[in-house]
């Protein structure tokens, strides 16, 4: 008997319901053109949004720590893997996100499952998003708090469920995305706020996509919205518009210390390497330096938006550079995708269920700042010739 029958057998199952997704391999640094299998494709499905992640000084930083630290930190945070760099990054993120304090995890899904454990438990409630990230869910999961989830940016329905349900529970947190990954929308962060307040709950942001993306050089949603002191943790990533690897939660100095003695992936996982921590270091300094790349990366954005739905391509609700071009049908979507790589060398890939919902395929576009107006309009006459021949538009 095989006892592995089953895997061939799901396998087998997502490519015939046109749910296999490929994976294709990079032979080149990110960057606006990227070199797959030998073939050089505009690249515009990576969260590289302000070009950082092949940015020369970025680089200069990582090899400079690498030479002082080595390549591993060799232990975790609370034993022998807090380096200086370490010390330096948090106060250089705390300071850019207007906050108290910062600690830095080793990725953003790691911030997530290690922070929200310890601000929620058993007997206390948690209000999530219907569209949050799937590392907050699985971090509410490890809570083992009590969820409610309320529907996407509707505030009314966060209220009705506060209000039935807030007194059942000891601590509360309402936790959302800033921005929405699939769809480019940005969460009503002022009226979550407000509803928190009122109903004596903590508010927890998720801004991965948001960094380096909203508010002032790019300081995420709370400054943006003009959130200071109203938004109890803010939590972001360092692997998209900061070009490197890792993740962060900012907020009061004495959750942030409450974090580093019962946070697991700070216990027991070992710290970020010291060439990622110098280059995030120097890419946050980049960020407050200089916004003409965050300026750039907007234009490129609009003018992508406008060049897809000039030609009857659906963009959906996207107000962020984050832009989906809806095509509901997984198959279609696939082979969209296919045609774009093989025929019109644009690399674009699927995003196809469960990573959305089931009949809500699409293909997410990201342009970045180190786009140039020729490429976006490379790629909008991708889609255009693709649209055709499918019989799209």
């Amino acid at each position: 008997m095989d006892k592995l029958q089953w895997v061939r057998d799901e396998l087998n199952a997502l490519r015939q319901a046109g749910k296999y997704v490929p994976i294709r391999a990079l032979q080149s640094p990110q960057g606006a053109w990227v070199v797959i299998g030998g073939r050089k494709l505009l690249n515009l499905c990576s969260n590289n949004y302000l070009g950082y992640a092949n940015h020369p000084e970025v680089k200069r930083a990582a090899q400079e720590a690498i030479g002082k630290y080595g390549v591993g930190a060799g232990a975790v945070r609370s034993i022998a893997g807090t380096t200086e760099l370490h010390e330096q990054l948090e106060r250089e993120v705390a300071e850019f996100k207007n906050a108290e304090a910062a600690l830095v995890y080793q990725g953003g899904l790691l911030a997530n499952l290690g922070t929200i454990p310890v601000l929620v438990g058993k007997g206390d409630l948690v209000f999530s998003e219907e569209l949050n990230h799937a590392s907050i869910i699985d971090g509410v999961r490890l809570s083992s708090a009590t969820r409610f989830v309320y529907r996407h940016s509707d505030m009314e329905d966060l209220r009705k469920q506060l209000e039935e349900n807030r007194k059942a529970g000891r601590r509360s947190l309402v936790v959302t995305d800033g921005v929405f990954s699939m769809d480019g929308e940005i969460a009503p962060l002022p009226e979550i706020a407000d509803l928190a307040g009122e109903f004596d709950s903590m508010v927890y942001v998720d801004d991965a996509h948001g960094e380096g993306v909203l508010g002032d050089h790019g300081r995420g949603i709370v400054d943006h919205f003009h959130l200071s002191g109203k938004v109890d943790v803010e939590m972001g990533t360092f692997s998209k518009a900061t070009g490197s690897i890792g993740g962060f939660v900012a907020g009061p100095s004495e959750l942030i210390e409450l974090l580093k003695q019962k946070a697991r992936p700070f216990l027991f996982s070992s710290a970020l390497n010291p060439g990622d921590a110098a280059a995030v270091m120097r890419s946050i300094q980049l960020m407050r330096s200089d916004d003409s790349p965050l300026r750039r990366l907007w234009s490129n954005s609009d003018a992508l938006k406008s060049g897809l739905k000039k030609n009857g391509f659906d963009t959906g609700r996207s107000q962020t550079p984050i832009t989906p071009v809806m095509l509901m049908d997984e198959r279609r979507t696939l082979e969209f995708s296919r045609m774009l790589y093989a025929e019109e060398g644009v690399f674009a890939s699927p995003i196809v269920y469960p990573t959305v919902p089931q009949g809500k395929a699409r293909i997410r576009l990201i342009p970045s700042a180190v786009h140039s107006h020729d490429d976006i309009r490379f790629a909008v006459d991708a889609f255009v010739h693709t649209g055709q021949k499918l019989g799209l538009i």
